[in-house]
């Protein structure tokens, strides 16, 4: 699946759905970075704990078919053939764990330009109706590109056979893999640990909101063109998670968010360097090869440079440990309401659109500059008070300020800041691994059960990934602090002997 959208740390996915960025994608054929997009578990992925919830999606959302069926994912390569899509270099396979993705049919070179999806079988926000009056409402009332997409897929979707689209629609998944099918209650017990679970959250949220506005604001005032057993929670929930595992920007079409089919069954792989746009002279969505393919080999596309973390998020996989180079964890800070300065500190961030409490991103590499400017500005006494505004505009991504700034005084303190939430994240880590070993999966079911086993694995994978990110940190802030008191060490003999010598 193509790229749904740049995950940036700390900003709301789905205010009014327009926010999307763009980020390159990769591919690669050195075996222990190519992603098995899942597990050999095989499960039913419903929105509920019980199996009657599970019933209920399916009868609700009849639409797509298994991840790993060939036969519609065959009738769509014929289709996309007889509309237009030039002759291939790939084809529909199962690969890995019996999924689907694209093999080299012939012998790919390395710079060659593969696809050539010709606009005409791009699904965008104007794409023609197959319901005009439906379009034609949505947008009398400026309904933004994302929930427009997914109120038109869910629209043609509806119209089965009638649709221009039926044949790509019934090969996309009828349930993808994505966070918003976990309940809360699996959200609070295996990514407890994570980040990701209130960024979970507060995609599912922005997503019921999305589609209770529409239901008050239009669904309601047309209910013969909105009807509710076909626009309703469970098919945005669907539709949803199609547009945020499978969208993407095409930059050489002025920043235009688009379905493509065909391009969109390629898999992910972390080392590749290779993303898809719209090339102007071969009129079509490309992508340039970054390596070579041999006949059989599976083609792959990057899904854009993002952490673990943001790949379960919109794509419902974990890349081995150790893996992705891309791969980051999101450590808290927070100020100390004790703090004498609590007050001052607070307003100097909101000016600055930061709160008490902040995520910032570590990576293997490193951490960013803002998490040590907030830093600063949590452990800093009241004789620097006049630093405060300083500290909050270094600490903030939404201001152009000199960022590098050092405060020599104060930086021991605020190393050991971050290194106690370190441990304090390790801590919350480590119990979760330890438990998920004895874990009660309370189910009965065994399609449930193995659905359990499956959402605890990936959680099991994203823990273990984000929690060595974690120990790295604290094995690089130990050894600072360990360098710096050695110095004032150093300097305090130094200082000492000087001072026996003129006694």
């Amino acid at each position: 699946m193509a790229e749904a959208c740049r995950i940036i740390l700390n900003t709301t996915f789905l205010p009014s759905l327009h926010s999307l960025h763009k980020t390159h994608k990769k591919v690669s054929y050195s075996q222990p970075f190519l992603h098995k997009r899942h597990p050999a578990i095989q499960c039913s992925i419903s929105t509920s704990s019980d199996t009657k919830a599970a019933a209920k999606v399916s009868e609700t959302v009849p639409w797509g078919c298994d991840i790993d069926s060939l036969e519609n994912a065959e009738a769509l390569q014929k289709w996309l053939s007889d509309s237009g899509l030039p002759p291939q270099k790939m084809a529909i396979q199962k690969v890995e764990v019996g999924e689907r993705g694209l093999v080299a049919l012939k012998n790919i070179r390395k710079g060659e330009m593969l696809l050539f999806v010709p606009p005409s079988l791009v699904i965008a926000a104007d794409s023609e109706w197959s319901c005009p009056e439906a379009g034609e409402v949505l947008k009398q009332y400026s309904v933004p590109d994302w929930p427009l997409l997914a109120t038109y897929l869910i629209s043609e979707a509806s119209f089965e056979k009638s649709s221009r689209w039926s044949n790509y629609i019934s090969a996309l998944p009828r349930q993808p893999y994505s966070l918003l099918y976990w309940t809360r209650a699996e959200l609070d017990t295996y990514l407890e640990a994570s980040q990701i679970r209130e960024r979970a959250i507060e995609r599912i949220t922005n997503v019921t909101g999305t589609y209770n506005d529409l239901r008050l604001r239009i669904f309601s005032k047309y209910p013969h063109l909105f009807p509710e057993e076909v626009f309703n929670m469970e098919t945005f929930k669907w539709s949803f998670g199609i547009l945020f595992s499978r969208l993407v920007r095409l930059p050489s079409m002025d920043g235009r968010v688009a379905l493509v089919p065909w391009a969109d069954m390629l898999n992910h792989s972390c080392e590749v360097e290779t993303f898809l746009d719209y090339d102007k002279s071969s009129k079509g969505v490309v992508f340039t090869t970054d390596r070579p393919y041999q006949p059989g080999e599976q083609v792959f596309i990057s899904y854009g440079r993002k952490s673990n973390g943001e790949l379960l998020l919109s794509y419902g996989f974990v890349p081995r440990e150790g893996t992705n180079p891309s791969d980051s964890v999101e450590l808290s800070l927070s100020l100390k309401k004790s703090d004498k300065c609590y007050k001052e500190k607070l307003e100097a961030l909101k000016k600055h659109g930061l709160s008490a409490s902040q995520c910032f991103p570590l990576q293997v590499t490193g951490w960013p500059l803002e998490l040590m400017a907030y830093a600063y500005l949590a452990v800093s006494p009241p004789s620097m008070s006049r630093q405060f505004e300083e500290m909050a505009a270094a600490a903030s991504n939404k201001t152009t300020t000199n960022k590098n700034i050092t405060y020599p005084d104060i930086e021991e303190q605020a190393l050991q800041f971050i290194l106690d939430s370190c441990e304090s994240s390790i801590s919350k880590y480590s119990k979760f691994l330890q438990a998920s070993g004895s874990m009660d999966l309370d189910v009965t079911s065994p399609k449930q059960l193995n659905r359990r086993l499956f959402l605890k694995q990936l959680a099991v994978d994203l823990c273990s990934s984000e929690r060595r990110i974690l120990f790295r940190a604290q094995y690089v802030l130990r050894r600072r602090l360990r360098d710096i008191r050695s110095g004032e060490l150093r300097a305090l003999k130094i200082f000492n002997g000087f001072r026996n010598l003129f006694r």
